[in-house]
């Protein structure tokens, strides 16, 4: 099994999908005409991100609620690199026992992405 695509609700949707596309290289591509706004984002051909209008509120991160949405990326460095030249702010984490790395953003209106990179060889 594998997950299909994640659907993220923003007051930003143009602030967002921009981000997705900066940080991610995720794509615009073709949507249903739905009866409201939104995108679906492309990653190698299959829309992994859709994007719908939603109120701006605080998040309970205590209540019931998906918390954060996770990417499996390659190249922990160049995404690093990626992200301080966009001055964008992040946290990391390194889990050796599994022989990863993490780096932790959060899109304009706060939704947390996990940047999951699995480096054969180790940290290098």
């Amino acid at each position: 099994m594998n997950l299909d695509h994640v659907t993220l609700r923003t007051a930003d949707l143009e602030g967002t999908r921009s981000f997705l596309e900066r940080v991610l290289d995720l794509k615009p591509g073709y949507r249903p005409g739905f009866s409201f706004p939104g995108y679906w984002l492309y990653a190698g051909g299959e829309p992994i991100v859709h994007l719908i209008p939603g109120r701006s509120s605080r998040v309970d991160r205590s209540g019931e609620t998906i918390d954060h949405a996770g990417f499996r990326l390659e190249g922990y460095s160049k995404y690093r690199e990626k992200l301080d030249a966009l001055d964008m702010q992040y946290s990391t984490m390194d889990l050796p026992e599994l022989n990863e790395r993490r780096l932790f953003v959060r899109t304009p209106t706060g939704i947390l992405l996990e940047l999951v990179f699995r480096e054969n060889g180790g940290y290098g």
